[in-house]
């Protein structure tokens, strides 16, 4: 199947019991057993869900893995992974990440013994310098949350092959639409199925697809003895949000385009962060690996104070100042004192990530509404 027809048709099928399309919301905590032992493959709705189970599948499928297992967030999903890791154990990670993978990697795990290098991978070969015998897993974003940097999958995926490590990308900007990172030599795929998966700011979710047997089978038994499962309703609205996925990043490309193109022209924005652009750097990656370059954007502008940003951030009336991406409507954010306060100022400057970065998650209304809203906040 394309992806178009995988979106809709993969991994879920017509209830048996009543023909109804749409895959039923299961809302139990139980299963009731004939005798100790014998059931219809459920016992204890934290173990399986017919509706998670669906929606597991399906995830398999539009990454191209065999294996899919569904959370209560990204950060559930990500913390997942982690417990995958020893104490002594070493992460090599991008350095323009998500603040809560930042936070959760710094402030949870660091407490545990687990040691944390946050690089730059624009040029996939640094990765290697920070190899040892104690490096487990590389994680990378890639683009970047909200540098929108791109990072090589396919040559990453072979130094973690020469070094027997775990490769681990988180998708979420990308989604399965544009870019399927197990196909590149990934192990693992994370996703905030909060964002362009459920697509509708309704539903907050995590997600992991591997292709490996032993792997799934421990991300599963983490997944059920740690218990930061999905409700039947959660998994309900990702499935249904996934059937229109294609459909959707579709109007998230040609809108974030326009909007780069206007912003990258209007005289009071200093620089645009989109990998879209020829001269982003790394764009012939992004050619590479991506099938198109997606709805996030950051931009900067010339008089480079938080003040002026605020202004901006105050100012639209169809981007809603407000955390989180990926929903059908446009949001605008602050990532310096939001989604990324948790990061030390110092390490955000470093990295690019200034006091006056703003955020866009371009939405899928008509692009000359919000390049309008834009221009007159920006002014």
């Amino acid at each position: 199947m394309k992806l178009g027809t995988k979106l809709i048709h993969a991994g879920v099928s017509p209830d048996p019991s009543t023909g109804a399309i749409m895959t039923p919301i299961f809302q139990t905590s139980t299963y009731v057993q004939s005798a100790p032992g014998q059931h219809k493959g459920y016992e204890y709705a934290r173990t399986q869900n017919p509706t998670r189970d669906a929606l597991q599948d399906a995830l398999a499928a539009i990454e191209n893995g065999k294996y899919g297992i569904s959370f209560g967030s990204g950060l559930a999903a990500t913390d997942a992974v982690l417990k995958l890791l020893n104490p002594g154990d070493e992460v090599i990670a991008s350095n323009d990440l998500y603040g809560g993978t930042y936070r959760i990697f710094t402030k949870v795990f660091e407490r545990y013994g687990i040691k944390f290098h946050f690089i730059g991978m624009q040029e996939a070969e640094n990765i290697r310098k920070y190899v040892n015998a104690n490096t487990k897993l590389i994680w990378i974003e890639t683009p970047t949350n909200p540098l929108l940097n791109i990072i090589d999958i396919a040559a990453s995926a072979r130094i973690a092959q020469e070094h027997n490590i775990l490769l681990c990308v988180d998708n979420t900007f990308a989604s399965p639409y544009l870019q399927n990172p197990l196909d590149l030599g990934a192990h693992i795929v994370v996703h905030s199925a909060t964002k362009y998966l459920g697509g509708h700011s309704d539903v907050v979710h995590g997600a992991i697809v591997v292709k490996d047997e032993a792997l799934a089978k421990q991300l599963y038994f983490i997944q059920n003895s740690c218990g930061a499962v999905p409700g039947p309703q959660d998994c309900f609205l990702v499935l249904r949000g996934l059937k229109t996925l294609h459909v959707r990043m579709q109007r998230h490309c040609e809108n974030g385009a326009a909007v780069a193109n206007f912003l990258r022209q209007h005289p009071k924005v200093a620089k645009v962060y989109w990998c879209g652009f020829e001269d982003h750097p790394n764009h012939h990656i992004a050619k590479q690996q991506m099938r198109g370059f997606g709805g996030m954007i950051s931009f900067t502008l010339k008089d480079d104070s938080q003040e002026a940003a605020f202004k901006v951030l105050s100012g639209t009336h169809l981007f809603s100042l407000a955390e989180s991406l990926g929903g059908v409507e446009s949001l605008i954010g602050h990532p310096a004192s939001m989604t990324h306060a948790s990061i030390p100022r110092e390490d955000r400057i470093a990295n690019g990530l200034v006091d006056s970065l703003i955020r866009l998650s371009v939405g899928i209304e008509d692009a000359e509404d919000l390049i309008a809203d834009l221009g007159k906040a920006i002014g």
